[in-house]
């Protein structure tokens, strides 16, 4: 069975693990109704995404 020679130092444990993080994802401004949307998705408070009329929008009638 494989053991290592010598102890891993924290220095290049840490260069190792210097991807190992997570990126944050950023909200666009929905160009029709400029609500905060993730990049790559239908906003649902106007149902459009790239300038076409995906979905129906939610009006506020219908949350009550």
């Amino acid at each position: 069975m494989p053991v290592p020679k010598k102890r891993v130092s924290s220095s290049r444990r840490d260069m190792r693990r210097a991807h190992d993080f997570l990126t944050r994802t950023y909200a666009i401004v929905c160009p029709n109704c400029a609500e905060p949307v993730l990049p790559h998705r239908i906003c649902l408070a106007c149902g459009q995404y790239r300038g076409r009329q995906i979905i129906a929008a939610k009006s506020a009638e219908k949350a009550e």
